[in-house]
Protein backbone atom coordinates (compact mmCIF):
# COMPACT_ATOMS: atom_id res chain seq x y z
CA UNK A 1 0.00 0.00 0.00
CA UNK A 2 2.91 2.26 0.57
CA UNK A 3 3.92 1.75 -3.10
CA UNK A 4 1.26 2.64 -4.52
CA UNK A 5 0.42 5.79 -2.14
CA UNK A 6 3.79 6.81 -3.04
CA UNK A 7 3.47 6.09 -6.99
CA UNK A 8 0.29 8.44 -6.75
CA UNK A 9 1.72 11.39 -4.93
CA UNK A 10 4.33 10.96 -8.32
CA UNK A 11 1.45 11.43 -10.29
CA UNK A 12 0.18 14.38 -8.62
CA UNK A 13 3.58 15.69 -8.88
CA UNK A 14 3.88 15.38 -12.65
CA UNK A 15 0.46 16.60 -12.99
CA UNK A 16 1.35 19.83 -11.46
CA UNK A 17 4.56 20.13 -13.60
CA UNK A 18 1.98 19.10 -16.56
CA UNK A 19 -0.06 21.70 -15.35
CA UNK A 20 2.35 24.77 -14.81
CA UNK A 21 3.96 24.02 -18.17
CA UNK A 22 0.79 24.52 -20.10
CA UNK A 23 -0.12 27.42 -18.51
CA UNK A 24 2.80 29.18 -19.73
CA UNK A 25 2.88 28.21 -22.89
CA UNK A 26 -0.16 30.00 -23.30
CA UNK A 27 -0.49 33.55 -24.94
CA UNK A 28 -0.96 36.21 -22.87
CA UNK A 29 -1.02 40.26 -23.30
CA UNK A 30 2.25 40.70 -24.08
CA UNK A 31 4.73 37.57 -24.81
CA UNK A 32 4.29 34.34 -23.53
CA UNK A 33 6.75 31.70 -22.93
CA UNK A 34 6.55 30.98 -26.83
CA UNK A 35 8.70 34.08 -27.41
CA UNK A 36 11.04 32.19 -25.21
CA UNK A 37 12.15 29.31 -28.02
CA UNK A 38 11.91 32.43 -30.53
CA UNK A 39 8.64 31.99 -31.64
CA UNK A 40 6.63 35.18 -32.82
CA UNK A 41 3.68 36.24 -30.98
CA UNK A 42 1.70 35.52 -34.04
CA UNK A 43 3.01 32.25 -34.76
CA UNK A 44 1.80 29.27 -32.97
CA UNK A 45 3.51 25.71 -32.43
CA UNK A 46 0.39 23.80 -32.41
CA UNK A 47 -1.47 25.35 -35.78
CA UNK A 48 -4.09 28.21 -35.71
CA UNK A 49 -6.30 26.99 -32.69
CA UNK A 50 -4.00 26.70 -30.50
CA UNK A 51 -5.89 28.83 -27.94
CA UNK A 52 -8.54 26.73 -27.30
CA UNK A 53 -6.33 23.31 -27.18
CA UNK A 54 -4.65 25.19 -24.36
CA UNK A 55 -7.44 26.02 -22.67
CA UNK A 56 -9.10 22.91 -22.92
CA UNK A 57 -6.11 21.02 -21.34
CA UNK A 58 -5.76 23.96 -18.86
CA UNK A 59 -9.75 23.31 -17.34
CA UNK A 60 -8.76 18.99 -17.94
CA UNK A 61 -5.78 19.19 -16.09
CA UNK A 62 -7.04 21.55 -13.14
CA UNK A 63 -10.18 19.33 -12.70
CA UNK A 64 -7.40 16.06 -12.44
CA UNK A 65 -4.87 18.50 -10.50
CA UNK A 66 -7.36 19.60 -7.77
CA UNK A 67 -9.59 15.71 -8.09
CA UNK A 68 -6.18 14.41 -6.85
CA UNK A 69 -5.04 16.86 -4.42
CA UNK A 70 -8.56 16.39 -2.71
CA UNK A 71 -7.94 12.12 -2.91
CA UNK A 72 -4.11 12.64 -1.77
CA UNK A 73 -6.21 14.90 1.47
CA UNK A 74 -8.31 12.09 2.36
CA UNK A 75 -6.29 9.08 1.52
CA UNK A 76 -3.31 10.77 3.95
CA UNK A 77 -6.12 11.44 6.75
CA UNK A 78 -6.97 7.98 6.53
CA UNK A 79 -3.42 6.60 6.82
CA UNK A 80 -2.82 8.96 9.86
CA UNK A 81 -5.93 7.76 11.79
CA UNK A 82 -4.51 4.22 11.04
CA UNK A 83 -1.42 4.78 12.58
CA UNK A 84 -2.70 6.41 15.87
CA UNK A 85 -4.38 3.26 16.56
CA UNK A 86 -1.32 1.74 16.47
CA UNK A 87 0.33 1.45 20.15
CA UNK A 88 2.19 4.20 21.57
CA UNK A 89 5.71 2.93 22.83
CA UNK A 90 7.28 6.00 24.48
CA UNK A 91 9.53 6.86 26.96
CA UNK A 92 7.39 6.10 30.03
CA UNK A 93 5.69 3.31 29.26
CA UNK A 94 8.92 1.25 28.18
CA UNK A 95 11.09 2.77 31.37
CA UNK A 96 7.58 1.15 33.22
CA UNK A 97 8.60 -2.56 31.64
Amino acid sequence: MTFLYFFTITLFLIICALLCAVILMQESKSSGLGASFGGDSSESLFGTSTADVLKKVTAWLAVIFLTACILLSLWTTALGRSQNNAPAFTMERIESQ
